[in-house]
């Protein structure tokens, strides 16, 4: 047992003599105060040094903790471009440490050729005697041939290499097992490790960021073996019960996220037009119900239809003709808490300045009132019991409005009116007819105008965020082009808030656009970022690229594969992993996630390949019809025979085109509306030439 330590310095009586030869008895007392102030303090090494430290030859235990360093001592014998990733990823914390040395390449080149003559009389020796000669021999022969060469040339230099691993672990026992996994994975790829026996404390300190090599055991190697070993890898990011996203394009491990593991489970997605952000976050939607997640999506422009119709979810166009209506006044029966009512008085507001705009202080404490009295009117009060009571709706808010005396009443109700009887009436004015009941719902909103998408996003949102709070599940709210929202204040603020607080009930919130620079201006925008724990940024634009850059401090690397990415491919952020990732899916996975408009129509003729021959036929009809009608009166035309209908009505005859000795044919009622001849399916206006064919010989 080692104690380390600074020993107390017991102080002398003994006179000291300065440089100069004065009495250090002679200092001033505020000098030899300090130095006494110094020798009776704890210093920073005192304060970072362990309590004990026990050297072992198998171990060295600092601490509370167990070390063992290991040697490095046999290699293959040809390596690859980041050959030592297996021992950088390793699953255990380590430490290592690699130590190279030039040597002069004239005492390697002496050293060669003699190396190179042993051999050789070996080899020649084993020949003679009938013996066949070692493999191996030969084998290191023609490397020390090709290395001479190539170090007369001067391609190669030469160095000696050592490399150093230490474990560590709480128990004795615990560093035996690691030992043993760490020994059996490298010896899979052909590395030979041995413990630094009765070196422990030289091993331990070789492998500490102090650049001292204290074991100097090395093996010779060449500048491309060298460079090789430098520890360029790359993260991999594998976690139980996640989905897989796509692969890592530097090594191609496989990303599979639990995103519902990190500290929230909240992601936004950014990316230019035609980046592939749908694409990703519908080939999530896929994967995350084979694990019971509950997926709510609104949607401004129909990307998800699609999806939903082919996993058998529910599709709600909400606009003003729709028979599913959501009463934003409506409260949470399950919910009985007295603060309910304050909660919905606060979203009311912020929803009303979305819809009239802003309000002054004076509007808006006249507006609080009207909302006590309309809840009143219903018999609702702050106590619970009369949170059951049907809710009033927005005409009931109009009317109380224009009831009051203020003419700031009046201007608010006269702002109101256009969603009561005018060009928005009947989106927001009825009471709540519907419950989500689907594991897959999505709200589209690509039927209202531009100016109603904020207000009818606010009122979603609300809805979705009331359920979510009703009933803990696992769930994923998608929010596509959140640039509506963040367009005012009250709703990019309400949209933080459920980011924010989103963890508490299981939900995580993926929010997408691809107008980065409105959405990072907004202080909201900038928390809902910082609040999501993945962050996949797919291409951009070069200014969009020097904003991302300023607020997530991407490196210029990073930057450059923004600007330079193919459709699909993306930085994928996960906690503290950052990944240059492609995002794949399946045959199937992307029939029913792609939204480009040549693989609809591809998969729309491989399903229904009768499609085009439908269309030939009927444009065959169309022309056989204009043929008939166009044809000249005084130009005959030999009608061919068609079954009988009943009681048909008889047709003027048609003089025959003169030509010896003509066929009988039987003349036939007109019939317009029969296009083909039903004994030879042949389109009439065809059957008819055919006919005056076989009429004239």
């Amino acid at each position: 047992m080692l104690g380390i330590g600074k020993k107390k310095q017991t102080e002398k009586n003994t006179t000291a003599q300065t440089a100069n030869g004065t009495p250090e008895s002679t200092q001033p007392q505020v000098a030899r105060g300090v130095e006494r102030l110094k020798s009776g303090s704890v210093s920073l090494i005192d304060l970072l040094a362990p309590s004990s430290v026990e050297v072992d030859f198998k171990y060295i235990r600092v601490g509370d903790a167990f070390y063992r360093t290991f040697i490095v001592i046999d290699y293959p014998r040809e390596v690859s471009p980041n050959w030592l990733s297996i021992l950088i990823d390793y699953k255990e914390t380590m430490n290592v440490s690699m130590f190279i040395y030039p040597v002069e390449s004239k005492d390697i080149l002496s050293n060669l050729k003699r190396k190179i003559g042993e051999m050789e009389a070996t080899i020649e020796s084993d020949m003679k005697n009938g013996i066949e000669p070692d493999p191996k021999v030969r084998a290191s022969l023609e490397d020390a041939i090709a290395l001479r060469e190539e170090l007369a040339r001067g391609l190669e230099r030469f160095f000696q290499f050592g490399l150093y691993v230490t474990l560590s672990a709480k128990t004795v026992d615990e560093l035996d097992k690691k030992t043993n996994e760490l020994t059996s994975l490298l010896a899979s790829n052909l590395l030979v490790i041995k413990p630094a026996t009765l070196q422990m404390e030289d091993g331990f300190k070789t492998t500490l960021p102090l650049g001292e090599d204290k074991l100097f055991i090395t093996r010779n190697m060449d500048t491309t073996s060298v460079a090789s070993t430098f520890p360029f890898t790359s993260y991999e990011i594998s976690q139980p019960n996640g989905i897989f996203y796509g692969v890592n394009t530097l090594n191609n491990s496989l990303i599979i996220v639990d995103r519902f593991s990190f500290e929230n489970a909240n992601s936004v997605v950014f990316g230019k037009s035609g980046s592939g952000k749908s694409f990703l976050v519908k080939l999530e939607v896929l994967r995350q119900m084979m694990f019971d997640t509950e997926i709510l999506i609104i949607d401004p422009e129909d990307e998800y239809k699609a999806l939903c119709h082919g996993l058998d979810g529910e599709y709600i166009s909400f606009s003003k003709d729709s028979e599913v209506k959501i009463n934003p006044f409506a409260l949470l029966s399950d919910d009985r808490t007295e603060a309910q009512l304050g909660i919905k008085f606060l979203a009311l507001h912020s929803l009303l300045k979305i819809m009239l705009g802003e309000f002054s202080p004076t509007q808006e404490a006249i507006l609080d009132r009207a909302l006590v009295l309309c809840y009143k009117q219903k018999g609702i009060i702050p106590d619970p019991s009369t949170f059951g009571n049907e809710p009033p709706i927005l005409e009931d808010l109009y009317k109380t409005l224009l009831n009051m005396e203020e003419a700031d009443a009046k201007d608010l109700a006269f702002r109101l009116e256009k969603y009561i009887k005018g060009g928005f009436a009947g989106l927001l004015n009825s009471q709540t007819n519907y419950d989500v009941k689907n594991q897959l719902t999505v709200f589209s909103i690509k039927q209202l105008e531009e100016s109603l998408r904020p207000v009818a996003m606010q009122v979603i949102l609300d809805f979705i965020w009331n359920r979510v709070r009703t009933k803990l599940k696992k769930r994923i709210l998608i929010v596509d082009e959140a640039w509506y929202l963040m367009k005012n204040p009250d709703s990019a603020a309400f949209l933080q808030g459920i980011a924010k607080r989103a963890r508490k009930y299981y939900l995580g919130v993926t929010t997408l656009t691809q107008d980065i620079e409105d959405f990072l201006s907004s202080d909201y925008g900038k928390a809902i970022l910082s609040n999501s724990s993945m962050q996949i940024l797919l291409k951009q634009n070069s200014s969009e690229v020097e904003t991302l850059a300023s607020t997530l401090n991407l490196s210029e690397g990073e930057k450059q594969f923004l600007l330079t990415a193919q459709v699909g491919e993306g930085l994928f952020f996960a906690g503290q992993n950052h990944l240059t990732a492609q995002f794949l899916a399946s045959n199937f996975e992307y029939q029913l996630v792609t939204s480009k408009p040549q693989d609809i129509l591809d998969e729309e003729q491989r399903t229904n390949p009768g499609a085009a021959e439908q269309f030939i036929n009927q444009s065959d009809k169309q022309a056989a019809q204009a043929e008939t009608e166009a044809a000249a009166p005084g130009v005959p035309v030999q009608p061919v025979a068609v079954p009988s209908t009943p009681e048909p009505t008889p047709a003027p005859a048609v003089a025959p085109v003169p030509q010896p000795a003509p066929p009988t044919v039987e003349a036939a009622p007109v019939v317009p509306a029969v296009p083909q001849n039903p004994q030879t399916n042949i389109p009439t206006a065809q059957a008819e030439t055919m006919q005056t064919k076989i009429n004239n010989g």
